[in-house]
C-alpha cells in the first residue's frame, strides 16, 4: 500500500490498526488496504448467494462504498467476520427484492394478460398483435393522471418499493397505495376502450 502522506504505518499492520486509522483520519487508502486484504472473502461470499460472477463482483462494490460510510460511524472490533455477515446480509437482501420484483412482474403479466385477451381476441399468438396491444398499453399509462404515470412506472416498470416511491415522490404511504390501485384500474378500462 502507498502510505498516505505523513504517516509511517507499516504495511503489515493488523486490519484493527487499519480501522482505526481510516476512522480517525478518513483517508481513503486505509479502506483501499482492507479492499485489498479481503475483497476475495467478499466476493467468495456474493457468489455463494447470489450464483452469478457479475452480480457478485456488483454486489461487491457496493458493499465496500456501504462500508466507507459505515466504517466512519461504527466501532468494529473484528472486521474479517463482520465483513462476511454484512456480504451476506447484503445478498440476502438482492434476493428478497428479486423475489418481490419477480412477484410483481407475474401481477403485471397477469394483468396484461387479462386486460389483453378479450372476447374478440381469445389468444394473442401473433407477435404484431401483441405489439400493438403493448403500444395501446404505453398510450394508456401516458393517459393516465401524473401521480398514477408515475406510481405504476415506479412500481412495475422499475421495481421500486411503496418506500422507495414515498421517499423519491413525497407523497404518503397511502397516496402511493391509492395511485397504483386506481392507476391499473384506469389502465385496464383505457385499455378496453382503445380495443
Amino acid at each position: 500500500m502507498s502510505q498516505p502522506a505523513g504517516h509511517t504505518n507499516d504495511v503489515q499492520q493488523a486490519d484493527e490498526a487499519l480501522l482505526e486509522a481510516y476512522r480517525n483520519l478518513g483517508d481513503p487508502e486505509y479502506l483501499a488496504e482492507l479492499y485489498r486484504r479481503h475483497m476475495h472473502l467478499a466476493l467468495g461470499v456474493c457468489i455463494k448467494y447470489l450464483k452469478d460472477v457479475a452480480a457478485a463482483q456488483d454486489a461487491v462494490a457496493d458493499v465496500f462504498e456501504k462500508l466507507a460510510k459505515d466504517l466512519r460511524e461504527r466501532e468494529v472490533e473484528q472486521f474479517k467476520p463482520w465483513l462476511y455477515t454484512v456480504a451476506k446480509n447484503h445478498c440476502l437482501q438482492l434476493l428478497r427484492k428479486e423475489q418481490v420484483q419477480l412477484g410483481r412482474t407475474k401481477e403485471y403479466t397477469q394483468f396484461l394478460d387479462a386486460v389483453m385477451e378479450s372476447e374478440e381476441k381469445p389468444h394473442l399468438d401473433k407477435e404484431d398483435e401483441k405489439e400493438i396491444l403493448l403500444q395501446k398499453l404505453e398510450t394508456s399509462i401516458e393517459a393516465l393522471g401524473n401521480d398514477q404515470k408515475l406510481c405504476i412506472v415506479l412500481f412495475y416498470l422499475e421495481g421500486k418499493s411503496y418506500k422507495e416511491i414515498v421517499d423519491q415522490t413525497g407523497l404518503t404511504d397511502m397516496q402511493v397505495k391509492s395511485h397504483i390501485q386506481n392507476g391499473k384500474r384506469n389502465l385496464k378500462n383505457l385499455i378496453e376502450r382503445r380495443q
